[in-house]
């Protein structure tokens, strides 16, 4: 579990987008926002990157503190 800084828009609605994120030193720009879901551990936001990698990122309201909970894997046929 690796805290990273991330750059999100926030709406007025309550709607979280995360826009990009830094992980060890490299920035990565969200180029598409996938499903999203809240758990005890916070809300989950999976996102896509360039080169088509799918990364978890989570928002822990609670301490305002963001984490990557996967690292990036291939999208797959289904």
């Amino acid at each position: 579990m690796d805290f990273i800084e991330v750059t999100a828009q926030f709406s007025p609605d309550g709607i979280i987008t995360p826009l990009s994120f830094t992980w060890q030193g490299r920035h990565y720009p969200v180029e598409m926002n996938g499903r999203t879901w809240e758990d005890a551990a916070g809300q989950h936001f999976l996102v896509i990157v360039p080169g088509a990698r799918i990364y978890e990122l989570v928002l822990d309201l609670a301490a305002s503190r963001w984490r990557l909970e996967q690292v990036g894997s291939e999208p797959q046929a289904v």
